[in-house]
């Protein structure tokens, strides 16, 4: 896949590609359409765009997978969203406030800016919501030009 800013899709369809990572190989729309409770022909058309855009193939009938450049694109979504979630813990919200309001934003956050923030937390390795996902671009060594890749837990004392 081409290079990315992180700010490339709405915020419904960073929620789609989320939810079809999560959901593994092959997505049926349908099971799409209810879980966001739009009507299939709304998810159909998005479908095409995503696919259009080289994240995803579509079969029609036989649902929806993630391209290779669809998956490195969502693990940045993940990794994005987690980095966030993270580091709203640091200041007072529960995890589940935190992954909340990161949803409401985080597709306005670019690629540049995550991963600034990212490298001042010394790239951690889980978060709230997980294992938080690197990309080489991100982290293009390990460890980091001297610092070591490190845990670090909500509201521990090492840091965000």
């Amino acid at each position: 896949m081409h290079e990315y800013t992180g700010l490339e899709l709405s915020p419904r369809k960073v929620e789609y590609l989320k939810f079809i990572r999560e959901k593994g190989t092959k997505v049926n729309t349908n099971v799409i359409a209810d879980r966001f409770g739009v009507d299939p022909s709304t998810i159909t058309k998005t479908i095409a765009e995503l696919a259009q855009a080289g994240y995803l193939t579509h079969v029609p009938y036989h649902g929806v997978s993630l391209t290779a450049g669809g998956t490195e694109y969502t693990e940045f979504l993940v990794r994005r969203h987690r980095i966030l979630v993270l580091i709203l813990t640091h200041y007072g919200l529960t995890a589940d406030m935190a992954c909340t309001e990161a949803s409401r934003f985080e597709s306005f956050v670019s690629k540049d800016a995550t991963d600034r923030m990212c490298r001042s937390l010394g790239h951690p390795m889980v978060g709230p919501c997980g294992n938080i996902p690197h990309d080489q671009r991100c982290c293009p060594t390990h460890p980091l030009e001297g610092t070591t890749m490190r845990r670090v837990r909500a509201g521990s004392a090492d840091g965000v």
